[in-house]
């Protein structure tokens, strides 16, 4: 998963939907009553590598500024999120950093959180329909929200598809599990670049493969069955990417490879040629960068308001392999 996910979903802050008042989430007590903050996290799932490594991140953030943690875990389930969220809520911390499992379902915890006076940032993926609500507008009542630029992973990964198939041809694309925002995200701009060259790519079947290997490998032997024709797989993860590799070369196709997330996974079957290229996600510093953005926000040291923060995520192929080092 890549994200999460996977999961599936690093930051340096680049600030593409900027405010300057209060966040609207209650009155922020002033500098010096904040000597000793708490925050909640409700992680989306432990047992997925790249919440995993964003929480290796808020620890070690968290650590340095003195912060206390209180860490709830969702096992990826949207209602036990739910329940996780409301038992934060009742522990009064000083603010929240919220992985969501589900987006449409998070609307409803971003509200009390809203209603309870915490401030919150969301981590990693978006709140909100992915499909109405653009990933800059950030949900109402929330500090901010500290992920990838999906959109741009995306099209990185559509400008190596144009690289790796100039000709154009029949493609297919392994989306994450359903509820995830990254699968609506990270196809969105995919084909831009394609069209832009004037390169027609024909996606001739999207399937499922859940963020994990076995399943992708599942979905890309189904879809080579009944597509033999297919040259190059988009997977929206490395996982899932790695998993998509073995069943082209168990089927002996000559399709290439494309995941997203630069994991460990990934970049080095990147190296060994099973995948084409990958796009470098950093979610130990997206970690770290998600409690700073708390910690200024509770602090008084610089306000936000539903404020979209992000960083650089470089297109990883075997040219340039160097430019990634894995954070999960």
């Amino acid at each position: 998963m890549a994200r999460k996910k996977v999961i599936a979903t690093a930051l340096a802050a680049v600030t593409l939907a900027a405010g300057c008042g209060e966040a609207g989430q209650g009155s922020t007590p002033p500098a010096a009553d904040k000597k000793n903050l708490t925050i909640g996290v409700s992680t989306l799932g432990m047992s997925f590598p790249f919440p995993a490594a964003i929480s290796k991140g808020i620890k070690a953030e968290a650590a340095r500024l003195g912060i206390k943690v209180t860490e709830v875990d969702a096992q990826g389930k949207a209602e036990k999120q739910t329940s996780d969220v409301q038992d934060l809520i009742g522990q009064r911390p000083d603010g929240v950093l919220l992985l969501p499992v589900d987006s449409g379902v998070a609307t409803g915890m971003a509200d009390q959180l809203k209603t309870a006076g915490i401030p919150t940032v969301a981590v990693a993926s978006q709140v909100g329909d992915p499909k109405t609500r653009k990933l800059e507008d950030v949900y109402p009542g929330l500090v901010a929200l500290a992920t990838q630029d999906e959109y741009g992973a995306g099209r990185k990964a559509g400008e190596m598809a144009v690289k790796a198939l100039p000709g154009g041809g029949p493609i297919a694309v392994v989306e994450g599990a359903a509820g995830f925002a990254e699968v609506e995200l990270r196809f969105r701009d995919f084909l831009a670049p394609a069209k832009a060259a004037g390169i027609k790519f024909d996606v001739v079947t999207r399937q499922p493969g859940d963020w994990v290997p076995d399943k992708a490998q599942s979905a890309c032997q189904n879809m080579l069955a009944a597509n033999p024709g297919i040259k190059l797989f988009y997977a929206e993860s490395d996982d899932m990417g790695v998993g998509c590799a073995k069943a082209v070369k168990a089927a002996n196709s000559k399709a290439l490879v494309i995941g997203i997330g630069g994991s460990k996974l990934g970049v080095d079957a990147v190296k060994a040629g099973e995948l084409y290229g990958t796009v470098c996600f950093k979610p130990e510093d997206l970690g770290k960068r998600a409690v700073q953005v708390l910690h200024e926000q509770l602090t008084g040291t610089k306000k936000y308001n539903a404020q979209f923060v992000t960083y650089d995520t470089p297109a990883i192929t075997k040219d340039n392999i160097g430019d990634c080092q894995p954070q999960w």
